[in-house]
């Protein structure tokens, strides 16, 4: 088997590709835990980047560094936000970011 070999091109592609869906999630969703899983789409094609151009660049570590920063960031920020979901559900009893509209009061 002839396999080609994999550039640096086809993790940007990925990453792309990754990022859209995030951002598309984001947008268009009401839903506040699919707008959580968007953010995380786009936390993790940013990983897929620093991981690239770590690998294709100068060959140091900084691009891991950087993506293990980003992956403690997002579980800190997946624990934070599901916190925040939870206590809106249990005041509202709903999970659609539209419907609550009272976090003023």
């Amino acid at each position: 088997m002839n396999f080609l070999p994999v550039s640096l091109e086809h993790f940007l592609v990925v990453s792309a590709i990754l990022f859209s869906m995030g951002l598309l999630a984001v947008i268009t969703r009401r839903n506040t835990i699919l707008v959580l899983m968007g953010v995380e789409l786009i936390l993790n094609s940013a990983n897929i980047n620093f991981i690239a151009f770590s690998r294709y660049g100068q060959g140091s570590l900084d691009g891991h560094v950087a993506a293990l920063f980003v992956i403690i960031l997002a579980a800190a920020e997946a624990a934070v936000a599901l916190a925040i979901v939870l206590h809106i559900y249990k005041t509202y009893n709903t999970v659609n970011a539209d419907e609550v509209n009272r976090l003023k009061e």
